[in-house]
Order: structure tokens, then C-alpha cells, then sequence
């Protein structure tokens, strides 16, 4: 059963604009390799999964700050930065089973967020990694509620740390849609009819330390989420404030719009709930402080801060890490039958086992595989960025888009209206009923200012074909300075795209 497309009458919004925290966006563009590496996680031997990696390229299955420190150089833009930031890469499936790994359009993104006060630069030897790669599901209100409403479960850091991914559908034509505002992998199908540009994988780490370990026995111990993941209040225990750091890699997705298959991140992972991302800092220590106090020009571009030596990416390319013989007959862009590293493919919602698959020994069985996935993908239920459920084609979301920014109107069925089974982990979660309420905040980039938005709302009633429901809407008009539209809208290779996250 389907409804027709849902037209919201928004009957009043409220904008308000102040300055927010300085930052630098510092451009990845190059790799200093791709392979089974993880020196946080598999020390010494293979990874589980295959990383895309960036930075410093003295790299390899044991890394140290002292080993970055003596890196020839780094594949990223400032020359002074050996630090090494990886992620898992995202491959499509073919039908036959076969993998291939999507094309990683302009590298990657590290964003560094000069949120909070007395901000500390990462101190020699600091590691730390974001993100569950054994996660499979998600078990909060779809789509995330206000987040002056959070409270209780919201803020645990097991839910801030769900929250801290996103997946963002690119569309240079239309309005962007906020950072971290999805947090799974969207299906093929909505990627082939919505995101023509390709999807944007984000990640957000946590800035809140401990100030005492530069590691932990699961990386993650040592530190916390604020309590608005991005920004807020950092918990008992956690005061010291680091620098944040965000992730933001685009794939080219569109470049399977219309063959028979499906996304999947290197680890096995359909879903994107199992997403995360691994820093070694490489950072002199003063000098980063430095570029903490000095580099905040609201453009954040690291050409604006005088610090910074920079060079082109046909330099960066250059520095890149040696395969460790182990892997030197691996080729981590392909699979003939599954995911490079025999990674089983495991869709949740159960939490995934760390492993590997026997190989298969024919194109048969490599066929055979590929359905297996694949039914076991269809069989969680993962929402679509209108969240319906995966496949039951029930919408629970509409949009309202005025000329500024596209949001998510909350939308839920009314008593009387018949629907498909839907995974009640994936209804969207009640949302304010009061007139003026706020309803949402984000932090966006208008030529060389940084706003952080605040947003009202109001309760509309709309009428569909076969179905009433009730939706609290929001927009936000922001006005374009002449020019500005069109150059945030193309997808240029050092990824000054439209991003409103900051």
C-alpha cells in the first residue's frame, strides 16, 4: 500500500541567527593507501575489514605517534598535520555476488570544531576511535527528536555515540540536508532516485577527555560525547575539552543508479548503523594549540589561517604507505565473491560477530552467496530518509522546503488509517503539539560566517489519498548572497559543497 505525495501547509516558522564556533576544514584529498590495516584495533596482524586511509604514511599494522611524526609526509593539505584518520570503505554488490569498492569522490574531510571553552590540543601519543562496527540496529526514535527534548536514554553515550553518524543525500540541486540527520545507510533504491550526487558519510567524534589516558583498552573509554553530541555540556569525569573532530568522506554512488545490487560497508555492514572511524593525532602539541588560538576565521579554509603550510593534492598523492607483505596479494578494490578479507555480510538487527566467511569456490556459489545477502539485508527493517519502513512503502515523514533549508516534517498515521507491519523501532517518535515550539537547531555556513539556526513549529493537519496525519512542519528561510548558491552547489573535489553543518 502507498499514499500520494503529502503537500504540508506551513503555517509560520521563526529564524533566529547568532555566530557560531570558529573551525578549519581540512582537505584529505589524496589516500595514503587502502587496505586490511587497523593499528588501533588489529595490532600487528590484518584487520578485520578494509580501511580507506588518510595522513601521515609512515602507516602500517603497528603506528605510533612517534612513528607518524617521522612520516616523509602527510596526504593531506597542511604539511605540519602527520595525523592518520581512516574509515571503512563503502563497496556495491553486485548481483553475482561480486564487489567492487565506490569511487571516493575528493577524499576526505577533517573538520576541526573549536566548540566550548579552554579548548586543549590532542597531546602526544592521543588515539581514539568513534563509532560500533559490530552495530546493526538502532533503537530510538526515527527521526531524532528536538534536541531540547532530549532526556533519559537520549543522553547516554551509547545513544549520542548512534547519533554521531550520518549519511547524507546529495543532491547539488536541491536544498542540503542538515549534517548527521540520518544515521543508516539509505537503500539502494532511494539512493538511485534521490541522491544524484552521491551520499556523504559522516562521522563526529567525541571531544570530552578524561585528561589523564591517551588511549583505552576499547579507544573509546577515555572519552565522551557532550551531551548534544556536537556541542553541549561534557559529563562528570570528562571536563577536559578537546578539539572536535568530524569526518566527512562522499562516495559516488550514483555511478550504480539503475544496476541490480547493493551498498555495504567494508565490515560486512548493509545497514550503515556499524559505521566509525579511527584518529592517531600527529600533531606537534604547541603547534596545534596554536592553530587552536590563532586559526578562527569564520571561512574555514586552512589557506586563511597563516600557520599553515599547504601543498597541492598532486604533492599529497605522493605520500603514501608500503603494503605490508601480508597483504600484497589482496586487491582491496575488488571482490570475485563477497567483500575483500572474506567478510560476512550480517544485516542485524542482532549485534554482528567478528569473523571471517570460507571462500566460495564458483560463480555458482558466489550467485548463491549474493541472494543470501541479500535476503538477509531485506529481512531488517532499515528506514528510507522519508522513514518508511524498508520496504513496506508506508511514509512516515514529509518534507517542507522553503528557500532555505529542508527538513523533516514528523509525520505519523492517525488511528483510523491502515498501514503495512512496521519495526516499531523505526516510528518517529512524538514531536511538539504547542504553538512556536522548537522543533530544531542546526549550525550552517553562509559565505564566511558560520550561524547556528533556531526553528519553530507549528502542528499542521494534511490529507492524503487514503490516510490523515498529523505532522509538526518547520522552515527556515535563509537568503543566498549573489553567487553564493551556485558555487556551494557544485561538487568540487576539495568538498566545498553545500554543508550546513556548522
Amino acid at each position: 500500500m502507498g499514499i500520494s505525495p503529502v503537500k504540508l501547509a506551513v503555517s509560520s516558522a521563526a529564524l533566529f541567527l547568532s555566530t557560531a564556533e570558529a573551525f578549519w576544514r581540512l582537505p584529505c584529498q589524496a589516500r595514503s593507501g587502502v587496505g586490511r590495516l587497523d593499528p588501533l584495533v588489529d595490532p600487528g596482524k590484518p584487520a578485520d575489514h578494509v580501511h580507506v586511509i588518510h595522513g601521515g604514511n609512515n602507516f602500517g599494522f603497528d603506528t605510533s605517534y612517534d612513528d607518524l611524526m617521522k612520516s616523509e609526509g602527510t596526504s593531506c593539505e597542511v604539511t605540519q598535520d602527520k595525523s592518520a584518520y581512516w574509515t571503512p570503505a563503502l563497496y556495491f554488490q553486485h548481483a553475482n555476488g561480486s564487489t567492487e569498492m565506490v569511487e571516493e569522490h575528493g577524499g576526505m574531510l577533517a573538520y576541526y570544531l573549536l566548540y566550548g571553552d579552554n579548548i586543549k590540543a590532542f597531546p602526544a601519543g592521543f588515539r581514539m576511535l568513534a563509532g560500533d562496527t559490530l552495530q546493526r540496529n538502532f533503537t530510538l526514535p526515527v527521526p531524532d527528536p528536538p534536541k531540547s527534548n532530549w532526556k533519559g536514554v537520549d543522553l547516554t553515550q551509547k545513544s549520542l555515540a548512534q547519533k554521531a553518524l550520518g549519511f547524507n543525500c546529495l543532491d547539488y540541486s536541491k536544498d542540503p540536508e542538515p549534517s548527521l540527520y540520518r544515521h543508516f545507510l539509505p537503500d539502494k533504491s532511494y539512493l538511485d532516485a534521490n541522491c544524484k550526487d552521491g551520499l556523504r558519510l559522516e562521522l563526529m567524534f567525541p571531544s570530552c577527555w578524561n585528561g589523564k589516558d591517551l588511549d583505552s583498552s576499547d579507544h573509546k573509554s577515555h572519552m565522551a560525547y557532550p551531551d548534544l553530541v556536537m556541542t553541549g555540556d561534557c559529563p562528570q569525569g570528562y571536563e577536559t575539552r578537546l578539539v572536535s573532530l568530524f569526518y566527512e568522506t562522499i562516495w559516488s554512488t550514483e555511478a550504480f543508479a539503475g544496476i541490480d545490487g547493493q551498498f555495504l560497508l567494508s565490515n560486512g555492514d548493509p545497514t550503515g548503523y556499524g559505521y566509525h572511524g579511527d584518529f592517531i593525532a600527529g600533531w606537534e602539541p604547541d603547534f596545534l594549540q596554536s592553530a587552536v588560538k590563532q586559526c578562527t576565521n569564520p571561512s574555514g579554509e586552512v589557506s586563511d589561517c597563516p600557520l599553515f603550510n599547504l601543498q597541492d593534492e598532486t604533492k599529497a598523492a605522493q605520500y603514501t604507505f608500503s603494503t605490508p607483505q601480508e597483504l600484497s596479494s589482496e586487491n582491496p578494490f575488488f571482490g570475485e565473491n563477497g567483500i575483500p578479507g572474506n567478510v560476512p555480510i550480517q544485516s542485524g538487527p542482532a549485534y554482528a560477530t567478528h569473523g571471517t566467511m570460507a571462500p566460495t569456490a564458483s560463480a555458482s556459489s558466489s550467485s548463491a552467496s549474493a541472494t543470501s545477502a541479500s535476503a538477509s539485508s531485506s529481512s531488517q527493517v532499515v528506514p528510507t530518509q522519508s522513514y518508511a519502513a524498508g520496504s513496506s512503502g508506508v511514509v512516515y515523514g514529509a518534507t517542507s522546503s522553503a528557500q532555505g533549508i529542508e527538513y523533516m516534517a514528523q509525520a505519523s498515521p492517525s488511528s483510523g488509517s491502515t498501514t503495512s507491519a512496521v519495526d516499531t523501532s523505526v516510528t518517529a517518535a512524538a514531536v511538539p503539539s504547542s504553538s512556536g515550539d522548537q522543533m530544531q537547531t542546526t549550525l550552517i555556513t553562509k559565505g564566511n560566517t558560520a550561524y547556528e539556526v533556531f526553528i519553530a513549529s507549528e502542528t499542521v493537519t494534511v490529507t492524503a489519498s487514503d490516510a490523515t496525519v498529523t505532522a509538526t512542519a518547520s522552515t527556515a528561510v535563509v537568503t543566498e548572497t549573489d553567487g553564493a548558491s551556485s558555487r556551494r552547489r557544485r561538487h568540487l573535489h576539495n568538498h566545498q559543497h553545500p554543508h550546513n553543518a556548522f
